[in-house]
């Protein structure tokens, strides 16, 4: 994306607003030689975050399912559904490269495919509106009916009423759903305060 993009151009445009030459040589030179560091923090920010879900969904078949499911099970379902969010990088790389060639680095950073971002648009949104509505996507509803069919199959028995995939669902609306709720409302809090 950085390289097809041209991310860093864009980057010295927007720095070049609010600092001088020396200071954006200088940032690039530091952000050149700590690049590395950024490596290894993608897949650890990733395994905490399916461990933070997969922690809340456990908790949820603890209350709603009849049949064990073990934590190791909930992470390999939660590993199998991450990859509906691969869609979000390829149709933002198509999005810009092919139909949106002028850009500046807002337009990347709020553009969230799919999503009701995109519909109202960002501009002359406050900004504490910004996250939910690109939560609100149909990536993620992508995501929920993974969860849910995933989990249904693991929890569903024959003594369960309706189908694996309702079973599911109620799994993950009332643990992940709660969570994802919680975790919306507080960036949401930050955000207001901050900016």
């Amino acid at each position: 994306m950085k390289k097809t993009l041209h991310l860093d151009t864009l980057l010295y445009n927007s720095l070049s607003e609010q600092l001088t030459t020396s200071q954006i040589i200088e940032y690039f030179k530091i952000k050149e030689k700590w690049q590395w560091l950024s490596y290894p923090f993608i897949p650890l920010l990733l395994f905490i975050k399916i461990t933070l879900i997969a922690s809340v969904l456990y908790i949820g078949t603890f209350f709603y399912s009849k049949n064990k499911v073990t934590f190791k099970q909930l992470f390999n379902a939660l590993v199998k559904a991450e990859f509906v969010f691969l869609g979000v990088g390829v149709l933002k790389i198509v999005w810009f490269y092919f139909f949106q060639t002028s850009y500046t680095l807002e337009d990347l950073q709020y553009f969230f495919p799919l999503s009701a971002l995109n519909i109202i648009g960002y501009k002359g949104l406050d900004a504490w509106f910004i996250y939910p509505l690109q939560v609100l996507n149909l990536f993620e509803l992508a995501y929920w009916l993974l969860l849910s069919y995933f989990i249904g199959k693991l929890t569903f028995t024959e003594k369960d009423k309706g189908k694996p995939m309702d079973l599911g669902f109620k799994i993950v609306a009332s643990s992940y759903g709660s969570a994802l709720l919680l975790w919306v409302v507080v960036v949401m809090f930050f955000t207001l305060n901050y900016s």
